[in-house]
């Protein structure tokens, strides 16, 4: 179990260390930083003398090293829009990203393994092809379409739910399952196929030749052994969740860490998107590798 963590902490220290040097050079690529920063009214003096203050006239290999080297101290730079030390920023916001990542989350298993479940049960019925209908439609159905579709019906018409911020509770709820209902495909599918194989199996036979309950067999012998795959896909789609928050927090008007780089985005504001790349990066590559240790807890083979 030691060296399959450790092979799994140097994957990861290697994919970080990819982000890290893609997320920079993305932000170098997208134009004359210098220029962005000073503005469109900016002088070439101005422009020379942002050039010199912000050491952009440095060599990139000296630049990235010096951002790197202050990453790994915490140091992510200072955010030129808020005038704000850019880890201050994302300490500020995440609370917010958070809650509604895990709040998609939530709603996309409390919806995707019942359906799953039903679909391997009800193998090639209506209800199957019912419920493969609905993730079809969730592959399909963009998300911010989604969100302005339930704020013009619960926000504006019904007035149930509040269409931006999170004064309540209540303010996740439409942003929740936006993100829920795109992760909801691949979970569903997953059960489903996980479901179907685990019924076929030889023990679910014997299982049924005892002479236990239906429910029993499904709950308790089925799903047990399908639900390892289905960790994996949860914290893979929560790591989604948390960098696709980009789109639907900008919709809800949400003040996390997705609208954060979204208003950065349009203000060229480059430490912060550098940042926040970076970071949610290292919570997806995070998951993953939490996943993949859960899976060889519950799968002594895959530690080989």
């Amino acid at each position: 179990m030691l060296s399959f963590i450790l092979r799994r902490l140097w994957l990861a220290a290697l994919v970080c260390l990819t982000v890290l040097v893609v997320s920079f050079m993305l932000t170098r690529l997208s134009g004359d930083l210098a220029a962005s920063i000073a503005g469109p009214n900016a002088t070439a003096a101005d422009i020379a003398i942002i050039t010199k203050n912000y050491g952009l006239d440095r060599p990139l290999v000296v630049q990235f090293l010096d951002w790197a080297g202050h990453a790994a101290e915490g140091d992510l730079g200072r955010s030129y829009l808020f005038h704000a030390p850019v880890s201050e920023l994302i300490r500020d916001r995440l609370p917010v990203t958070l809650t509604l990542g895990l709040t998609g989350l939530t709603i996309a298993l409390l919806i995707a393994l019942p359906l799953g479940i039903l679909a391997a049960v009800w193998e090639g019925s209506v209800i199957d092809r019912g419920i493969m209908l609905v993730a079809l439609l969730g592959q399909a159905m963009p998300g911010f379409w989604l969100g302005l579709i339930l704020i013009v019906v619960f926000g504006l018409n019904l007035q149930w739910l509040p269409i931006s911020g999170v004064e309540t509770w209540q303010g996740y709820i439409m942003p929740g399952f936006v993100l829920a209902f795109s992760a909801i495909p691949a979970v569903m599918r997953l059960t489903r196929s996980g479901m179907i194989e685990a019924l076929s199996a030889d023990y679910i036979r014997a299982a049924r030749a005892k002479g236990l309950s239906w429910s029993t067999i499904v709950l308790k012998h089925a799903l047990r052994n399908a639900a390892m795959p289905v960790v994996s896909i949860a914290a893979v789609q929560l790591g989604f969740m948390l960098g696709g928050s980009v789109v639907t927090e900008s919709v809800f008007a949400l003040p996390g860490v997705g609208y954060l780089a979204w208003e950065s985005i349009t203000k060229n504001d480059f430490p912060v998107v550098q940042a926040v790349v970076l970071f949610l990066a290292i919570i997806y590559i995070a998951l993953t590798l939490l996943a993949d240790m859960m899976n060889a807890l519950l799968d002594p083979r895959l530690r080989a």
